[in-house]
């Protein structure tokens, strides 16, 4: 597991410091058994039989993994770039990131329509144009 610091906005430190709080360890998530830090497969049991006792916890199949999936597809609805992604996911390259997630940016046809279409309102808004010339070349 990463001790990389990764940027968290006020509202999930808020909550973080709160679980610090109740349950004082030196890791987020750490045994019953003096405090150390739970490793991938030990915290994929808890989940498990977290899933187990409570009903409608996780859905069936979930992996820890599947949390790293979900904030990608959270960064990239919400409009950030590769480039960032790829940062904050600590993938070695750019392709690493495009060929797991590429498919939820948004196509080139979607963005190409939205960005004329803005410079096209833009234009109309200062009494440009709405029309644009074409000239042969």
């Amino acid at each position: 597991m990463s001790r990389a610091p990764v940027p968290n906005p006020d509202e999930l430190a808020l909550t973080l410091a709160a679980h610090v709080a109740a349950f004082p360890s030196d890791y987020l998530h750490s045994d019953e058994l003096g405090g150390r830090q739970m490793g991938r497969w030990a915290l994929q049991r808890a989940f498990r039989a977290a899933r187990a006792r409570v009903e409608g916890l996780l859905p069936e199949g979930f992996r820890i993994h599947d949390l790293r999936d979900y904030y990608a597809s959270l960064l990239i609805g919400s409009g950030l770039d590769m480039k960032v992604v790829r940062t904050r996911l600590r993938h070695a390259s750019a392709k690493t990131t495009l060929d797991t997630y590429g498919h939820l940016w948004p196509d080139s046809d979607d963005t190409t329509r939205a960005a004329i279409s803005r410079v096209i309102a833009a234009r109309a808004a200062v009494g440009g144009p709405s029309t644009v010339r074409l000239r042969s070349v």
